[in-house]
C-alpha cells in the first residue's frame, strides 16, 4: 500500500472513530480492507483510495471506518468490574437512589452487546431488591452492524461458553437452531442498544449512574482520551461510577476522576468523597 493511502486511511478512521492507526499497522488495514472493497466491487485498496479523495461515498467511509474498529467482546469480560458492580456499585446505588428508584447504566461501545446484556443479568440476579425500580441499560457502538446484531441477542455456542456461567446459559438463554442461543426476552428487554459515537454524539444523554467505558481508550491518542472522559465527565452523576479496561487510566489524562483506592480500573468524580 503507497504511504499515501495508508496516511488517507488512517486518518479517516481517526477522525470518524478516534482509532489510531501506525505505519507498523499497515498489514492490519490492508487485511480488513480487502473485503470492504471486494463488497463495493472496488478493483483495489489503491482504486479505493482515489474513490474515497474523489467522491467522499458516505457508505463506503461508514464500511473502512466499521472494518477498522475491534469489535473483541465476550459476556462478564475480566470479570472483577461485574463482580465490582454485583458486591459494590448496584447495593450502593440501591441505597442512595431510593427515593427515586431509578438507576441509568451505559455500555460504551457495546459491540455486540455481551457486556450490557451481562448487567442485565446481574441486575436480574438482584430482582427481589430491585423491585418497583426502573433501571435503563443503554448500549451504543458506531457500528450499524453491532447494534443490529446486539438487538438480536443471537451469539453461538463459542460465544456463549466464553466466560458465561452454564447456570447462567440454562437461565437466560434458550437454543434456537444448531449452535445459536438467544437471549431471553425478559433479558432482552432490559436493555437498549443504540448507535453513538464517542468522538461526537455519545447517543445516549445524561444524567448517568455507571459508565462501562472498556478497552477503549487505548485506541485513542492523549488529546482524545482527554476530551472523550470530560464529556462522560458531564453526563455522568457526580456520585456515579467509571470503569475502564485493565490498561487504562486517567492519571495524566483527565483531572475530572480519580481512582478508589483499592479498586483498579473504578473511577469516581475528582469531588466525590466516595466511600
Amino acid at each position: 500500500m503507497k504511504s499515501e493511502d495508508f496516511e488517507l486511511f488512517a486518518t479517516l478512521v481517526k477522525q470518524r472513530s478516534g482509532l489510531v492507526l501506525t505505519p507498523d499497522k499497515a498489514y492490519l488495514l490492508e487485511s480488513r480492507l480487502f473485503p470492504v472493497a471486494r463488497k463495493h466491487n472496488i478493483k483495489s485498496l489503491e482504486d479505493m483510495a482515489q474513490i474515497v479523495r474523489a467522491r467522499r461515498e458516505e457508505v463506503l467511509m461508514v464500511d473502512i471506518t466499521e472494518a477498522m474498529t475491534t469489535n473483541e467482546s465476550f459476556f462478564f469480560r475480566d470479570q472483577k468490574p461485574f463482580a465490582l458492580f454485583q458486591r459494590t456499585i448496584l447495593p450502593y446505588l440501591i441505597d442512595k437512589r431510593a427515593n427515586r428508584k431509578h438507576i441509568r447504566i451505559w455500555s460504551a461501545a457495546a459491540s455486540s452487546g455481551q457486556e450490557a446484556y451481562s448487567l442485565a443479568m446481574i441486575c436480574s440476579e438482584a430482582a427481589t431488591k430491585l423491585q418497583g425500580w426502573k433501571v435503563d441499560i443503554i448500549g451504543t457502538d458506531l457500528s450499524k452492524e453491532m447494534i443490529a446484531r446486539a438487538k438480536t441477542g443471537t451469539y453461538s455456542q463459542f460465544e456463549v461458553q466464553r466466560g458465561l456461567p452454564v447456570t447462567h446459559l440454562v437461565k437466560y438463554f434458550q437454543q434456537i437452531s444448531g449452535d445459536k442461543w438467544q437471549i431471553k426476552d425478559n433479558i432482552r428487554q432490559m436493555v437498549q442498544f443504540r448507535e453513538g459515537n464517542l468522538l461526537s454524539d455519545f447517543g445516549i444523554e445524561g444524567p448517568i449512574d455507571v459508565v462501562f467505558c472498556r478497552n477503549v481508550l487505548i485506541y485513542f491518542d492523549l488529546p482524545t482520551k482527554t476530551r472523550v472522559l470530560g464529556l462522560i465527565a458531564d453526563i455522568m452523576q457526580k456520585d456515579g461510577f467509571l470503569l475502564l479496561g485493565g490498561a487504562e487510566t486517567v492519571l495524566g489524562v483527565s483531572d475530572r476522576f480519580k481512582i478508589v483506592s483499592g479498586e483498579h480500573g473504578l473511577y469516581v468524580d475528582v469531588n466525590n468523597n466516595y466511600p
